[in-house]
């Protein structure tokens, strides 16, 4: 059975996440909706009265967007998609955006200068269209620091393995799994962190562990990881979007009453 496993350490097979009390609670001189880290700002943070309006940045098929869209048409999510921005054109995500009825954006890095004004014209798509949260999902760019900036605190990544095992430049995709395989490790499984200035470096929300099996292969580690981050990176946006995150420094803190979690 793969456990779920949040920043602190703390595991638990899995009921179904319940509301809740809606309401915000205080911890001394902060809300759980905001931080006291200088770099993240309260305001930045959505109230719980307001539906998160989430951007999606892409790259390719677009597996995590879906399931992104699958639980905010449950209704799980306070919130939805608002738009989708790819920075490949002939990616299988954009598809997945047109058929929902959502804007789908293709932003082809060749097309600008450089990262600076590729990544100012980003931020102008998301503002256009009222962003709250950025969700990076498969998404093969790393953000300049001055994106980062404007959306500081609000930005989400899902990273297939357990951060800070196995991350940073040039791990995505099959070159975790191959490095994974290749150490002998025992377990991997998946992780949601929020994206600062060092790639994969960012508080950890949540990670899920699963269990490396002798006769494994990156095809198939890849697509039980797989199965798990479809299920992770909603939760943690749910948890975002009802108020439930409190971050200080690197440490992700989660509402107690939030604290029951999917069964795998």
């Amino acid at each position: 059975m793969d456990y779920w496993r949040d920043c602190s350490g703390r595991t638990g097979s899995g009921r179904a996440l319940t509301n809740g009390n809606a309401e915000t609670r205080k911890r001394g001189n902060a809300t759980q909706h905001g931080t006291d880290h200088p770099g993240f700002r309260d305001s930045a943070i959505p109230r719980l009265r307001d539906a998160v309006r989430i951007g999606v940045l892409v790259s390719g098929h677009g597996t995590n967007l879906q399931a992104i869209l699958d639980a905010c048409a449950r209704g799980e999510i306070l919130g939805r998609v608002a738009v989708v921005v790819s920075s490949n054109p002939k990616a299988d995500a954009l598809e997945r955006a047109r058929r929902a009825g959502i804007p789908a954006v293709a932003l082809t890095p060749r097309s600008f200068p450089d990262r600076a004004t590729h990544d100012a014209r980003l931020i102008e798509v998301l503002q256009a269209h009222d962003v709250s949260l950025v969700c990076l999902a498969g998404f093969l760019r790393i953000l300049t620091p001055a994106f980062i900036e404007q959306f500081r605190g609000r930005i989400m990544n899902i990273h297939p393995a357990l951060l800070p095992a196995f991350g940073g430049v040039g791990m995505y995709g099959a070159h975790v799994h191959e490095a994974v395989l290749a150490r002998g490790v025992k377990v991997s499984g998946c992780t949601v962190h929020f994206v600062d200035e060092n790639p994969d470096g960012g508080p950890i929300i949540l990670q899920a562990v699963v269990h490396v099996r002798d006769d494994d292969s990156v095809e198939s580690l890849a697509a039980r990881i797989a199965e798990v981050e479809h299920r992770l990176y909603p939760l943690a946006i749910r948890l975002f979007a009802e108020g439930r995150l409190h971050t200080h420094g690197k440490h992700v803190q989660i509402a107690r009453d939030a604290y029951e979690l999917v069964r795998s």
